[in-house]
């Protein structure tokens, strides 16, 4: 008899310890909310991050290492909401949600880096190098480990990892989870934590409108000795110390994460995430919780100016509900309209979120009741689970991994890792100089009904990209330099021909100059210089440094 009674302990010490490794609440509690809840909530965050993005936009990397002046910050107006459907802060993450939506919660993280290798849109640091190697073959995780992106740890996950909040009310491990899972596509180490930290706070903004206490919740989902984690730490002690001066925490910030060489190994300056990072803590703490301060501060503090104030809003308004939001950030917002490279208006991206929220529930260990007729999420409480800390300056061994031939089949953009190979390719007997890494440059197999085309960028304000190719001009032949040539829609660039250094031609690419099939051809006359070895340089020179990229699909000598 004690035997069979100890065999039933066990057999129930078991059956406990199976349940809790399987997802059953960590300490049996469960919090409630309304689903009519849960929307108002999850729908102001969406609202927050628009308004951020959409106020501070006109500011975006115009203030560096300086406070933006007070007089320089944009006026709000209502109509300012309508901005939104073509910001890339907003639109990338959408991406994330209709591979969620299209292939369920347990779709991998090789899925997952085949659709945002499809994506059409222009990107730049973290995002472009990883989309750039997922396209060359290279699967994840590797797409982000830093012997293959050069900027682990640019903002480009914290930006885009709001989603993952709004769709785990109460559920930091899940946020966790898909930063492993979609943060691991462009961002490694402090990059990937950034947004697991943006996740889990709005995760807790569902049920806790104490601002310390949502950072808390946050610093829960991230490896403790992560410098990202030590920069949230410091804000906070900061912000303690001295509550009513949010520009004296900015500099302490400005001297340990900008200016210390410790805080800026595998940094990509102004873009790094722990010094954007404490923007957003600063509006959030210095905003007192009014709306428009906590956007104004987070704002001014400078950098990458629409996408603090976003995070930062994007929380705040998640712990208020649109029902207490002020008409001016609701009342002129187009429901129609869908935002760009996505399949949805706000009315269905709320609706995809809502779905999704409901699968994690249940795929949680939760579930949803219906009371008085009306649909609660019941949702285990669980201790989030921080990934493994590593440091991009030491990182861990490559996977080794690559996408199979069935899989790059799916892609439908094929890069090159050197963009000489793309342009040799295309281009006999070019070569390039001095591209930079904005929209990632290189191979496209089609533009504007143009197969086969190349895409460069300057590489910043002042240098232009150039194409160089050194040729002898027969005497007894007319020759003449042949292109065709493109911008982006968002854009224009000045294409400059240099003939042994000297400026001969120039000609603005733009929407006004391209033809009705968006191309511009560009022909100039080589024969006048004849009979000598000629060194031709076409320049993608930059014009006021928005969308800068040029399309070449023909370049020749003929």
């Amino acid at each position: 008899m004690k035997k069979e009674i100890n065999l039933n302990v066990l057999t129930l010490l078991c059956v406990v310890f199976i349940a809790c490794m399987s997802g059953c609440s960590d300490s049996g509690k469960f919090r409630r909310l309304k689903v009519s809840d849960y929307r108002d909530k999850m729908k102001a965050g969406w609202l927050g991050q628009i308004a951020g993005v959409c106020w501070g936009g006109p500011t975006e990397f115009r203030w560096r290492d300086e406070i933006i002046p007070l007089d320089k910050m944009p006026v709000w107006t209502p109509d300012m909401i309508n901005d939104a459907f073509g910001q890339d802060d907003l639109y990338t993450e959408m991406t994330f949600l209709r591979t969620l939506e299209e292939y369920g919660p347990d779709v991998s993280i090789r899925q997952a880096g085949i659709d945002f290798a499809n994506s059409e849109y222009p990107l730049w640091c973290a995002n472009a190098a990883g989309r750039n190697n997922l396209r060359a073959g290279i699967a994840p995780p590797d797409c982000s480990h830093p012997q293959f992106n050069k900027c682990p740890n640019d903002i480009d996950y914290q930006i885009e990892a709001d989603y993952s909040g709004l769709i785990a009310p109460g559920m930091p491990q899940v946020a966790i989870a898909l930063g492993e899972k979609f943060g691991r596509l462009m961002n490694y180490s402090d990059g990937m934590y950034a947004g697991q930290f943006i996740g889990g706070m709005y995760a807790e903004a569902f049920f806790e409108d104490d601002l310390l206490k949502i950072i808390d919740a946050g610093l829960e989902c991230i490896p403790a000795g992560c410098q990202y984690a030590e920069m949230v730490s410091d804000v906070v002690a900061w912000y303690k110390e001295n509550p009513n001066d949010w520009e004296a925490t900015w500099k302490k910030c400005q001297a340990k994460y900008r200016e210390d060489p410790e805080y800026q190994k595998c940094s990509n300056g102004g873009i790094d995430v722990k010094i954007n990072g404490a923007y957003i803590l600063i509006g959030m703490l210095y905003g007192n919780k009014d709306l428009d301060q906590t956007i104004i501060i987070s704002t001014r503090c400078g950098q990458d100016s629409d996408c603090n104030p976003s995070n930062a809003a994007g929380v705040l308004f998640t712990t208020l509900g649109t029902t207490k939001l002020p008409a001016r950030f609701i009342e002129k917002l187009d429901n129609e309209k869908v935002f760009s490279h996505t399949a949805y208006n706000f009315p269905a991206l709320l609706d995809v979120c809502e779905k999704l929220a409901r699968e994690y529930i249940v795929r949680e260990g939760g579930r949803i009741e219906t009371v008085d007729g009306e649909d609660v999420f019941v949702i285990p409480v669980k201790t989030p689970v921080p990934s493994p800390l590593v440091f991009s300056w030491e990182p861990e061994q490559i996977a080794d991994s690559k996408f199979t031939e069935e899989e790059m089949s799916k892609i439908k953009h094929k890069s090159f890792r050197d963009i000489q190979e793309a342009v040799s390719k295309l281009f006999d007997g070019w070569r390039v100089s001095d591209c930079g890494n904005d929209m990632q440059p290189g191979y496209r197999e089609s533009y504007r009904g143009k197969n086969g085309v190349l895409m460069t960028h300057p590489l910043d304000r002042q240098t232009p990209c150039k194409l160089i190719n050194v040729t002898n001009i027969s005497k007894n032949k007319k020759t003449a330099l042949k292109m065709l040539v493109s911008n982006h829609d968002g854009g224009d660039w000045e294409l400059v021909i240099r003939i042994n250094g000297s400026v001969q031609k120039t000609v603005t690419v733009s929407k006004d100059t391209v033809g009705k099939d968006g191309w511009l051809a560009v022909n100039f006359d080589l024969t006048p210089f004849a009979g000598d070895n000629v060194f031709v340089e076409l320049e993608n020179k930059a014009t006021d440094w928005q969308w800068e990229a040029g399309y070449w699909a023909e370049v020749a000598i003929v």
